[in-house]
């Protein structure tokens, strides 16, 4: 099936020619270059399934669809189908190709919703009333293939754990020369039945777009100077139980959760965040002592308070030895590492460390200039956004109308935080 007119069917015989006939399918990885197009397959008995591209497309991605395809075919034609069965099916060949991918793109691989549009094959398609009724039932929910039926809990809970990471680079004199924040809003449900969530961030957009009391809540909080509170979230992606229909008319996340432990969705800031600020000076007496001074202050709420704290500063490949001096926490050269380690085990928000070391330099045969590498922090911050995004609700509709106990949890912890020397 061609989707596009970047491949040629010369290239495709081509590879049979080469690969197929030439029984090489077996000795190499599943992913080969011919004539420059990228063939990626997978085999059943004597049948290829082949993914053909000229572009730069994620392998992985195209390999699972080979394998969700795989397991599509067996659903219609049954586990041993071999060539002569794609034969006496190739209108039911194409259909199912057609509902999958579009434009190259995979679309939709369950096949308990391919099964209410393509009914040809051995796939069993009873008329009597209970089959008519699961049928019924199905379209109903929406066919939830990633949510079984009939799950009882003693006792309803959610868990949600929000994760941030934060990239940043500061600038010699302080300044902010980039900033990234991504996080992911994992999810762990133990539910009963078949319940709808709907779920809320205080994402500045969907605030401004409820309006009313939410907007005066909004205003009334930032006057005060609060934050996470209008967060303006850049970019999204949900996992696929979440209705995009809804989000993209009314803004809002709602969805029929998995059973168990899943991620629901991602999402990246760019406005500046800096949980902490360094101040460096770093200077070179002659050619034998280095001089260190560090402040490391904590911008977050004093009520919380950062773990795993971990500062490298690099050191010139001349450096022989350090004494080190500081205000909490252990410091020392390590020259694996070619830096001078700082690692506190906790760190209260709104306090501030020192260190203050002398290094003794080698003299060097040969002077090369040294360039300085950025001095490098990880830490973890629980409890604490560094984005400022909160859960503002989340809300959980079931006919039997049960109680539900929800737990939050919020971790910050870094990514690429530099500073330049």
């Amino acid at each position: 099936r061609h989707y596009r007119s970047d491949v040629s069917k010369v290239v495709i015989d081509s590879f049979r020619s080469k690969i197929i006939r030439g029984k090489l399918t077996g000795q190499t990885a599943p992913i080969t270059i011919v004539e420059g197009t990228s063939f990626l397959y997978v085999r059943h008995k004597n049948i290829y399934l082949c993914g053909a591209t000229r572009r730069n497309p994620n392998p992985a991605l195209i390999l699972e669809y080979l394998f969700q395809k795989l397991r599509i075919l067996k659903s219609y034609l049954g586990d041993d189908f071999n060539d002569e069965t794609l034969k006496g099916h190739f209108t039911l060949i194409y259909e199912l190709f057609d509902e999958t991918m579009d434009y190259g793109y995979p679309q939709n691989c369950a096949v308990d919703v391919l099964k209410l549009y393509i009914n040809q094959g051995d796939v069993k398609q009873s008329t009597n009333a209970a089959n008519t009724g699961t049928a019924l039932t199905s379209q109903i929910t929406g066919a939830i293939d990633w949510r079984r039926d009939g799950l009882r809990y003693r006792s309803n809970e959610v868990y949600i754990d929000v994760q941030e990471t934060i990239s940043l680079m500061i600038s010699t004199s302080g300044n902010i020369l980039q900033s990234e924040i991504l996080g992911k809003v994992m999810m762990k449900a133990q539910l009963s039945g078949m319940p709808e969530c709907k779920f809320g961030l205080n994402d500045k957009l969907i605030m401004e777009k409820e309006g009313g009391a939410a907007s005066a809540a909004t205003a009334s909080a930032q006057s005060k100077g609060g934050k996470g509170v209008g967060v303006d979230i850049d970019d999204c992606t949900f996992h696929r139980c979440v209705r995009l229909g809804k989000f993209d008319a009314e803004r809002t996340i709602t969805f029929i959760p998995p059973d168990g432990e899943f991620e629901l969705m991602r999402y990246r800031v760019t406005s500046p965040s800096q949980p902490f600020r360094i101040l460096a000076n770093i200077s070179e007496e002659g050619k034998t002592k280095l001089t260190v001074n560090l402040k490391v202050s904590a911008d977050f709420p004093d009520d919380k308070k950062a773990h795993s704290v971990v500062i490298r500063v690099p050191m010139p490949p001349t450096a022989a030895s350090a004494s080190v001096v500081v205000s909490k926490g252990r410091a020392k050269y390590e020259p694996g590492e070619r830096a001078l380690v700082w690692r506190l085990n906790s760190f209260q928000g709104g306090s501030e460390v020192t260190l203050d070391g002398r290094i003794e330099l080698l003299p060097a045969t040969r002077e090369k200039p040294w360039v300085r590498p950025p001095i490098a922090m990880e830490f973890q911050i629980p409890m604490h956004s560094g984005s400022g995004v909160q859960v503002r609700f989340l809300k959980v509709y079931e006919k039997s109308s049960y109680q539900t106990s929800r737990w939050v949890k919020y971790l910050t912890k870094a990514g690429e935080y530099q500073m330049r020397i």
